[in-house]
């Protein structure tokens, strides 16, 4: 079997995302969609996302498309090496590792179609159903909205609830807008009222994306810390290791990150220096299921767990059904809006879990519409 052709789609699709019926709004969500054909007939569609779409597009289309015609797509080792060398020959991260990543997957969905199996089985099949978590706690919903769909969410049996905190601080703080103060204080109130909401029946998660310093993630921790906080993620910017060690040592949280980190070594420096208590490599941005296992083998060995960041569970999914250290799935509503877009025939979850597909490969194809960008 053979590699004949890859074509890489740019996606911005504006999805409704209601929130445990809190309203519906409307978001863009930008995405980068692969398709990997091959001399058997069996094709393969991987996807990345949180970088621009058109830049992962053009490297794909352009550079590491071209060079991988011809190849054996079951040869997921040798691909990713050369992929590597081919697009980030000295350690680069960012749009290499995203391009790396879609094209890995769609190896990957390829592999479990051709040998009848779906990908979690193949990367181990550990456990045929994965606990979820849902990500609910976005700016556009006030202090009640969240407190009402955290008892809503709660109420159909997602028992892990994690909300967005930071808010861009420091990427604002020059836009006229609240300082970094007034918004992890407006944060802690909107903490509160989420626990209030939902008392034990929940353990609640925080995530920052990289947007908050480390004195004010150190601060935000302290003034939560009473709020039985179950992960602090992504609390400082740049995933500064040192800081984040140290914020760990200090404010008696656990401190997750990793998510859009794109080469192994970030997460081996982590470990290292005990900078977290749950790793998060993201298949879509990590370069795909290939590095994520050696990434949790890493942790392995660390006895560190992994857990799913970064949303994108139906890709996600697999691996943290594959690998007997899995851990918990994001179930990123907006992001689950656009793959509503985007999908046919992925799982949906029960009472907090998630069954894996039986079917060959990813388990879920993409839509007549998706299928339309690839032609021509």
């Amino acid at each position: 079997m053979q590699i004949t052709r890859i074509a890489a789609v740019p996606v911005k699709m504006p999805v409704q995302v209601d929130i445990a019926g809190t309203g519906g709004v409307e978001q863009t969500i930008r995405a980068c969609l692969v398709r990997v054909e091959t001399s058997a007939g069996l094709c393969g569609h991987g996807l990345t996302s949180i970088t621009d779409e058109k830049v992962v597009a053009a490297a794909v289309n352009d550079v590491a498309g071209p060079a991988l015609v011809g190849e054996d797509p079951m040869n997921h080792e040798a691909l990713w090496d050369r992929l590597y060398w081919l697009l980030c020959p000295r350690g680069q991260t960012g749009y290499a590792s995203h391009a790396i990543a879609a094209l890995d997957i769609a190896f990957w969905d390829i592999k479990g179609k051709a040998l009848g199996q779906p990908v979690w089985r193949l990367l181990g099949g550990a456990r045929a159903r994965v606990p979820v978590y849902a990500t609910f706690g976005f700016d556009f919903l006030d202090r009640g909205m969240l407190a009402q769909a955290a008892a809503v969410l709660s109420g159909q049996g997602y028992r892990h609830l994690k909300m967005v905190v930071g808010h861009q601080a420091l990427q604002r703080r020059d836009r006229g807008g609240p300082s970094l103060d007034e918004i992890i204080a407006e944060d802690e109130r909107r903490v509160r009222a989420v626990r209030e909401a939902v008392g034990d029946a929940a353990e609640i998660y925080i995530d920052a994306n990289c947007s908050l310093d480390a004195f004010h993630a150190q601060r935000l921790a302290s003034r939560l810390s009473d709020c039985r906080i179950a992960f602090f993620e992504e609390p400082v910017t740049h995933n500064d290791i040192p800081a984040m060690a140290d914020l760990r040592q200090r404010c008696g949280i656990a401190v997750a990150a990793g998510q859009n980190e794109g080469l192994a070594f970030r997460f081996r420096d982590m470990l290292v220096h005990r900078a977290v208590d749950f790793i998060q490599p993201n298949v879509v941005i990590g370069g795909g299921y290939t590095q994520c296992v050696r990434i949790a083998g890493l942790a392995s060995a660390f006895n560190v767990p992994i857990t799913n960041g970064g949303a994108f569970p139906l890709h996600n999914m697999h691996l943290h059904a594959g690998l007997a250290n899995g851990g918990k799935v994001e179930w990123h509503l907006p992001t689950v809006a656009l793959m509503h877009r985007l999908f046919d025939g992925f799982p949906e979850p029960s009472a907090g879990w998630l069954d894996l597909p039986q079917a060959p490969g990813l388990g879920f194809e993409p839509n007549g519409e998706t299928q339309e960008r690839f032609r021509g």
